[in-house]
């Protein structure tokens, strides 16, 4: 019987730490089950970069968008610019984008332009919305919801760690939660009880490898090959076998990441 599929919804393989061996990493990744990582590109000047990666690789997709952190440093996005790289084949997502307060509060209002020009591009594009959110709850909460009420847009919030008000703020637009190695560390209980009080057909997993490496591989560097520890801990929290999670989160990546899904049927 052959291993449950499942995909990587986001990684950043374009990275340093995978220049070695990138060819071994997607190889791994599949052998593991993983089928499809969406590797995301963070400052659109490396998108080149990025796309190419997603080109050499038949299981790889492409995102690209800046990153919230990088707002104040890196020219500001033009959605102009971000709708034209929707006219390639692999590239499935706006983003990421977001908010974050942890390390870069002093940007905040060019984080809450950015995050504005990147949902317009969401809607024009119809490819959803990937955010990251850290110590900016309630701004992303209320920039979502008003946005989204003005006219709507699909949304992932990417590696989700927050708080379960802005959870159930996004899965009340619709949006997805996606699953990261954190939900697998001991004592995440709290993020564990949010992932399992939300519908599962609104679960995504990820990577966002190289970092936040699920156990047995805490500490160490991550990759797409991960994913499958991650998403046997959210089999247990929705208590389903794993290749019944593993299919659902398959169904669910197809349903938001509809580009992808479309050009996995088409090859």
């Amino acid at each position: 019987m052959s291993q449950p599929q499942i995909t990587d919804s986001h990684c950043h393989l374009d990275f340093p730490d995978f220049d070695a061996e990138r060819d071994a990493v997607v190889a791994r990744a599949v052998a593991a089950g993983v089928t499809r990582m969406v590797t995301i590109c963070t400052k659109l000047r490396t998108e080149p970069q990025v796309r190419a990666i997603a080109e050499q690789y038949p299981q790889v997709f492409y995102a690209a968008g800046t990153h919230p952190m990088s707002a104040a440093s890196e020219p500001l996005a033009r959605v102009e610019d971000l709708t034209a790289l929707a006219a390639h084949p692999k590239f499935v997502g706006i983003g990421e984008t977001g908010l974050d307060y942890h390390y870069t509060a002093e940007s905040a209002a060019i984080q809450q332009d950015s995050l504005r020009i990147h949902i317009e591009a969401a809607r024009r594009t119809g490819l959803p919305l990937i955010i990251h959110a850290r110590a900016a709850d309630d701004d992303i909460a209320r920039i979502l919801t008003d946005e989204h009420r003005a006219e709507a847009f699909t949304c992932v919030m990417h590696c989700f760690s927050s708080g379960a008000a802005l959870a159930e703020a996004a899965l009340d637009l619709g949006f997805y939660l996606s699953m990261p190695g954190i939900a697998a560390f001991p004592k995440s209980t709290e993020l564990r009880a949010i992932f399992a009080a939300a519908p599962v057909e609104r679960i995504l997993v990820e990577t966002d490898a190289p970092y936040l490496a699920p156990p047995p591989f805490r500490g160490k560097r991550n990759e797409p090959a991960y994913t499958v520890h991650t998403a046997r801990v959210g089999a247990e929290l929705f208590n389903m076998d794993y290749a019944d999670f593993a299919a659902q989160t398959q169904a669910n990546f197809d349903r938001l990441f509809t580009k992808a899904a479309a050009y996995r049927v088409a090859a």
